[in-house]
């Protein structure tokens, strides 16, 4: 996923901190007249199917399999229905329009990307502060620019997005992949750059797909047959790279890898060499690791060679010199290393190490003929420059503890960029040579927001089988540490993601209301790579649900929070954390906030590309045991009648073709039914988005300002806490 920049410009209103003896009487009539309302919410009707599954001789009901179909009437005419209860209910917040201002004013800045050449040309992104989407500027030879590109005329709401843009060598074309309503499938189109008028036809049903060109002729690109049923659910198995040749329609567009059907990879994506002469192709079955092919596209007869034959590892192409491939790897280094291997003898018994695994992850980037590492050490950034050679050139002096990104372009850049931010500090860019190692501001957002007011701070807690887990806590400085602070635990846990520092406006405005910002780095990430990763997959899945509460304890026994202030959020595979530990620990926070999550675990895998989310899940067909371990902790199966769970707001999107939106509308049906308090158990429905990709920046304030003001409005609140 991309990350846009973003910053804090405005503050909000009076002191937080507990609420005052003198005012006791009137807030604990606050406090009634708010349950009171509660009590009130009445749910729309979900009607039960008698939907029975036999896993390894259990049956197992699924009374709302019913809304698994996307296409229905009555599938639609209950999201109107609920998303009608939730509007309703936000509507009577005080202070939810207050928020809503409060975030677009925070929003309206001037927001740029760094620099990139292509062909003769400079490029740059920009966002004047409000628009929807990011606009593709050209400079011209006199120091002016130009608009490029801009996804805001794409569509009149703003939900269609540019997704990616690749140009050919020489930078005569561009091709650019555009998402409608958020959703994965793409259509991809061609312009001359100059005119900018498009060559062709476009291209359709495109998804999970990079565009990898071969000189100006044409390029890759992968895609999936599309399925019978639903393209937003039915399951896609079998990805397939195509080649198109400019100049010819897509129905002549060739397969070039995943034809056969007696193997089937779920991930295949292709790279060219910066020179024209290598094609490499990564083919996976599931999220974590991959086979690679080299093939020859000086030889018109050439076929694919096997560099790793295997799904053991990750190896991608990090760059080439002639017949010299370059591989980030963690084969045999967990960590990663980087590695050079011989085009005519790629197998890993032929590779020779260039930057050797160490105890911290590595990731890799190259750009002015330089090898950049960027190590993530305990979720911060440290970078050393390296040559060709493996020789290290320099340690990299950041601007303070942060993210970094960038350090990429091609061999001949003299000048390349770098953004560095953290939860507390705007996303800056710098201008760095490669050459001096000299490194100078290139872009600091205009804001009114004031780092300097703000802390952050990294803590190691214990988990339940006592392992240290680290977590970064954000907040004002004037913040007291006596359990009244409203307060956002945030996980994911998954997937080898690491959950680096970065900066967010409604973080940033929820911290300048008072609010606490933490974030744990539980295992399942990639924080400290493969075996971290691992200890949270599959078997292990409950290791990362246990990290997360210990997380809440640690924020309440050092009094950061309370239980009566604390609110976990998390998204996708976060959205199935948030699932797990409130089901399983409902007494522990007030507020959970699961977004775009997998909560259905028995089933997750029988939609679109699910079943390549195997490697960290397991599925329910697996084994009786994997089968048992699922189900105990899935968040559909597993809410209890006459239990009483936090104020709940499930928040997804009709256009969701990757976690679609069934997992999020079984467990709000299961939540409504079977929920004993007066907490409300409501689903925010997003209408035209999808996973989150794109979304316009209307809709992310709208989205923002609706899950700030339940989180308040449930921890108590009649007025905002600052």
């Amino acid at each position: 996923m991309k990350h846009v920049l973003s910053v804090l410009a405005v503050s909000l209103l009076a002191a937080c901190g507990g609420e005052s003896n003198s005012n006791a009487a009137n807030d604990a009539a606050k406090v009634t007249m708010t349950e009171s309302v509660k009590q009130q919410l009445v749910y729309p009707q979900t009607a039960k199917g008698d939907v029975v599954d036999t896993y390894f001789d259990t049956k197992v009901a699924d009374p709302y399999r019913w809304l698994e179909d996307d296409r229905s009437s009555e599938t639609e005419a209950w999201v109107k229905a609920q998303n009608k209860t939730t509007f309703d209910y936000l509507a009577q917040i005080p202070y939810r329009d207050a928020i809503r201002d409060k975030l677009q004013q925070s929003w309206n800045f001037e927001r740029l990307g760094a620099p990139f050449k292509e062909g003769k040309h400079q490029y740059f992104y920009r966002n004047d502060g409000l628009q929807n989407q990011f606009v593709l500027y050209r400079l011209n030879a006199d120091g002016s620019s130009e608009v490029f590109l801009d996804p805001n005329t794409f569509s009149t709401d703003g939900t269609t997005s540019m997704a990616d843009i690749s140009f050919s060598r020489d930078g005569s074309l561009a091709a650019y992949a555009i998402s409608e309503g958020g959703s994965d499938w793409r259509k991809i189109i061609v312009i001359d750059v100059e005119t900018k008028q498009q060559i062709g036809e476009t291209l359709i049903d495109v998804k999970f797909s990079g565009i990898s060109w071969v000189g100006n002729d044409g390029f890759f690109y992968s895609s999936y047959d599309k399925p019978d049923g639903s393209e937003l659910s039915a399951m896609t198995d079998q990805h397939k790279l195509y080649y198109h040749k400019m100049g010819t329609p897509q129905s002549a567009d060739k397969v070039i890898f995943g034809a056969a059907a007696d193997e089937k990879h779920r991930y295949v994506g292709a790279t060219v060499t910066e020179d024209d002469r290598y094609l490499l192709v990564s083919a996976a079955v599931s999220t974590s690791g991959n086979k690679l092919f080299i093939k020859d596209l000086s030889k018109a007869d050439s076929s694919f060679v096997a560099v790793v034959n295997d799904t053991s590892s990750d190896v991608d192409l990090l760059d080439s010199v002639g017949d010299k491939l370059m591989f980030i790897t963690n084969r045999d280094a967990p960590n990663r290393k980087v590695v050079v291997a011989d085009a005519a003898k790629p197998q890993p018994e032929h590779w020779q190490t260039l930057i050797a695994e160490t105890t911290n992850v590595l990731r890799a980037s190259t750009g002015g003929g330089y090898v950049f590492a960027n190590y993530i050490v305990d979720a911060v950034a440290q970078v050393k420059q390296f040559d060709y050679d493996g020789k290290l050139v320099r340690d990299i002096a950041l601007p303070g503890v942060g993210s970094v990104g960038g350090f990429r372009g091609k061999k001949e850049d003299a000048e390349l960029y770098f953004s560095f931010a953290n939860y507390t500090t705007p996303s800056s860019i710098y201008k760095f040579t490669p050459q001096s190692g000299d490194s100078s501001l290139f872009n600091q957002p205009k804001t009114q927001f004031d780092p300097a007011a703000y802390t952050s701070e990294q803590v190691f807690y214990t988990s339940k089988d006592g392992t240290k887990v680290p977590m970064i806590i954000s907040y004002r400085k004037d913040v007291k540490r006596d359990g009244s602070n409203p307060t956002i635990l945030y996980g994911y846990g998954g997937f080898n993601v690491s959950l680096t520092p970065s900066f967010s406006v409604s973080n940033a405005v929820w911290m300048d209301m008072g609010g606490v910002y933490a974030v744990a780095n539980i295992r399942g990430g990639g924080e400290y790579g493969k075996v971290w990763h691992e200890g949270g997959t599959q078997l292990n899945k409950q290791n990362v649900f246990d990290d997360f509460i210990a997380a809440a304890e640690y924020l309440q026994k050092e009094g950061y929070t309370s239980k009566d202030k604390l609110a976990v959020r998390g998204g996708s595979n976060g959205g199935l954390l948030v699932g797990a530990v409130m089901t399983q620990r409902p007494e522990l926070f007030k507020v959970a906030l699961p977004a775009v999550g997998v909560l259905d675990m028995l089933r997750y895998h029988t939609f679109t590309a699910g079943a390549g989310w195997a490697f960290d899940y397991g599925t329910s067909a697996q084994s009786a045991d994997m089968f048992n371990y699922l189900l105990g902790y899935s968040p559909v199966h597993n809410v209890k009648p006459g239990v009483t769970h936090p104020a709940t707001m499930i928040t997804t999107a009709d256009h969701d073709d990757r976690v679609v939106p069934a997992h999020s509308f079984k467990f709000a049906a299961e939540l409504q039914a079977k929920d004993s308090g007066v907490n409300p158990q409501l689903i925010r429905i997003d209408v035209k988005a999808g996973h989150g990709a794109g979304m316009p920046v209307s809709m992310q304030i709208d989205q923002a300002a609706d899950v700030f003001s339940f989180t308040l409005y449930n921890m108590g609140y009649q007025q905002l806490p600052r």
